[in-house]
């Protein structure tokens, strides 16, 4: 039988600094967030104590009660990203890499079953004996769900560890049908979104139970192949196994990039946003020698007050080059966006990459010119990367309403 664990860590970002601060998360009022943005600013975590009395993870600080009197923590993302690496350290003395899987910076799957017997002990033992190394090594709680698949971790540590005295809880299918079967809600479970919960309401669909025993052909009538998945899900069944997710590769590439500025922008303001972020993904592909054959533009308004606009659209040349992806950009923005709202969050993505030596010549393009400015960019990178990406700026990012200077100094979009 296989045997998973799914590890994390509670409260990671709040939790790293009130370690740093000498303070106990359980204890203490600590908010992450960047009040330099004002009280609108999101908190990126909030401690444990801070939970308890009601505040949630990615409120907004003017959201949180004035009567509660608590630190704000700027977030430190190269610290976190620090606390993180030592943390899989850990893991790497228990387990080979190859039996890991980081879901994301504060969580992992580990694939235990070829370990249980060499260290003599059960799932839950192995489990408490993790969690112990982490806390007495760096003063972090975690928590753990153990499972018979990857699926039945993830679920035993999203809705049972948290009431688990030892932060530690166990599924099975049997227990799983057996206690979770009329959970509610919906949105509890991994992967199933607000959206989803809305689209299974409207079949009569309330929890587990009523997946399992529903007409399966309305359910692929409204999520086709997806509808497989809420079906073994809802049997705590799971055919993805860790060598499946080593084993897996994307047969389409994509590099992607987003913001959320830190205040409204007009039509014209965020034209500029929309240049630099283009300049910043041009100089990734040409450092990988990639070309894009595909671009995709997202844009939301101030305050949701209309839906997203955007778009994709394919390349008429396939190209790494700043001056042709940005003209493809801003005819996409130029076509989509509506000017008439405030300018809140930019996203973009250029798709199915390929290596540039498979590139083919085009006519209709000056070569000599193109090859002239790509030597130019990949000049530019390397003084970036050798230097800092402030090293070298182009004219638009010393205007005032410019965002790439600090963006630059930025980790995952956060201080570092």
């Amino acid at each position: 039988m296989r045997m998973y664990m799914c590890i994390d860590l509670k409260t990671f970002f709040a939790s790293v600094e009130c370690v740093e601060r000498n303070l106990d998360p359980f204890s203490t009022n600590l908010v992450v967030a960047d009040e330099s943005r004002g009280d609108g600013s999101i908190c990126l975590a909030v401690s444990p104590k801070m939970k308890m009395l009601g505040v949630k993870n990615r409120c907004r600080l003017f959201e949180i009660p004035k009567n509660i009197d608590y630190i704000i923590a700027k977030p430190r993302m190269n610290k976190y990203i620090e606390y993180a690496a030592n943390i899989y350290a850990i893991y790497l003395k228990y387990i080979d890499k190859e039996d890991i899987h980081v879901y994301s910076i504060d969580e992992a799957f580990l694939d235990v079953s070829s370990y249980l017997k060499l260290y003599k002990m059960d799932s839950l033992s192995l489990a408490q004996m993790i969690l112990k190394d982490i806390f007495d090594s760096y003063k972090l709680t975690a928590t753990c769900g153990i499972g018979t698949n990857l699926y039945l971790a993830k679920i035993a540590l999203d809705i049972l560890s948290k009431h688990s005295v030892t932060n530690i809880a166990f599924l099975d299918e049997q227990k799983y049908i057996k206690e979770l079967w009329y959970h509610r809600p919906l949105t509890d479970f991994w992967q199933i979104g607000k959206g989803i919960e809305k689209r299974l309401n409207k079949l009569n669909i309330y929890d587990m139970h009523d997946i399992a025993n529903s007409n399966f052909k309305k359910l692929y009538k409204e999520f086709g192949v997806n509808a497989e998945l809420l079906i073994d899900h809802s049997m705590g069944k799971e055919s993805c196994t860790m060598e499946d997710i080593k084993k897996y590769t994307s047969k389409s590439k994509s590099i992607s990039s987003s913001q959320i500025l830190f205040e409204d922008y007009d039509f014209f303001s965020a034209r500029l946003i929309l240049k630099e972020m283009v300049e910043q993904k041009s100089l990734e592909l040409i450092n990988h020698d990639l070309v894009a054959s595909s671009i995709q533009l997202y844009i939301g308004y101030s305050k949701d007050v209309i839906k997203s606009t955007g778009g994709s659209k394919k390349l008429t040349i396939n190209t790494n080059v700043y001056s042709q992806l940005v003209k493809e950009f801003l005819q996409l923005y130029e076509k989509t966006t509506n000017r008439s709202y405030p300018i809140r969050r930019i996203g973009i993505a250029l798709c199915n990459l390929y290596k540039q030596e498979y590139e083919q010549m085009n006519l209709f393009v000056n070569e000599h010119i193109i090859k002239k400015e790509k030597e130019v960019e990949k000049t530019v990178n390397e003084l970036k990367l050798k230097l800092g990406k402030n090293v070298i700026l182009k004219g638009m990012n010393l205007q005032k309403r410019s965002t790439a200077m600090l963006r630059n100094t930025l980790v995952g979009g956060h201080n570092g």
